[in-house]
């Protein structure tokens, strides 16, 4: 197979119970709607890009590994996982092991449970590689050193028709300040870009923006998925956040030389906000949560 076609999700911030995200969405009420939208189409691989659960309950992973894993079955996919800043590592890798339980997965070394959830596995010619960008009880992301060793070792050796490597925080800048102060550690990206210029990687997938970008690094399209739990505003006040009651994904095709990024965006009505922060609460949330050199308080 020299083709391959992926449904990338993202962010679908499961319960583990019938509780609503912000108290009003349904997110797995999204998540059906968002699979009906391409339901008559066939699939190599579909990927949910990180912050799978909002509780990080063993029961919103189980529901969504049957849910996904049944409707991808029947489309010829298997399904492959991510760590975002919302799931916890332990329940995470209880139900979803290392992120690709359809597969003889290779995770990285080491016993301790708390430790990134980070694997590799080749199907059909087809490497796909899962990094866990998240940092416990932090929202914005870092990649620790055994991660990029992990990265570095893997791409020594290129795979029959490339690779795909999916992680939650994008080694690109977001749309607003908010998710800026929560991106991937510019530290980090630059290690990330560097690991990965030259070698057999034919697209980044990642999430955490809830919003559709498309942007080339190293010579590699990274793909962030609009969110299905809801749908962030891409060119509002970037000082300001909000998000409309809608739902998200995208088609990637990877043909030969070429990848094409088809996104989708579906709204569940056309005047429901899910929520707005305006400039000065997001400002106290960049200083309580952001990263140390968003901070007020910080020496630059």
């Amino acid at each position: 197979m020299t083709s391959l076609r992926i449904l990338h999700l993202t962010d679908t911030h499961l319960f583990g119970d019938d509780s609503r995200h912000y108290d009003r969405v349904d997110t797995r009420e999204h998540l059906t709607r968002a699979l009906g939208h391409v339901g008559h189409l066939r699939f190599d691989l579909v990927v949910c890009s990180g912050d799978v659960s909002e509780d990080g309950t063993a029961e919103s992973y189980r529901w969504l590994r049957e849910t996904l894993g049944t409707w991808a079955r029947e489309r010829g996919a298997r399904v492959v996982y991510a760590m975002g800043n919302h799931d916890r590592r332990e329940t995470f890798r209880e139900v979803l092991g290392g992120g690709q339980p359809d597969a003889r997965e290779q995770v990285m070394a080491g016993t301790d449970e708390a430790r990134p959830v980070a694997s590799t596995a080749t199907v059909d010619g087809w490497r796909t590689i899962v990094l866990d960008s998240s940092i416990p009880q932090r929202g914005y992301g870092s990649i620790e050193p055994e991660q990029l060793e992990f990265l570095r070792s893997q791409l020594a050796t290129p795979a029959p028709n490339g690779t795909v490597l999916v992680i939650h925080h994008p080694p690109i800048d977001a749309q607003t300040e908010l998710l800026q102060a929560l991106a991937l550690d510019a530290d980090d990206t630059h290690a990330l870009l560097d690991v990965m210029r030259g070698s057999d990687v034919r697209v980044v997938l990642s999430g955490h923006y809830h919003l559709p970008l498309v942007e080339t690094v190293a010579g590699v399209p990274v793909v962030v998925a609009p969110g299905v739990a809801n749908i962030a505003r891409s060119f509002d006040d970037p000082r300001e956040e909000s998000a409309i009651d809608g739902f998200g994904g995208a088609v990637v095709d990877i043909r030969g030389e070429r990848v094409r990024v088809a996104p989708f965006v579906e709204r569940m009505s056309d005047d429901t906000e899910v929520f707005r922060f305006p400039a000065d609460i997001v400002a106290r949330i960049i200083d309580a949560a952001g990263q140390p050199s968003t901070r007020a308080d910080s020496v630059s």
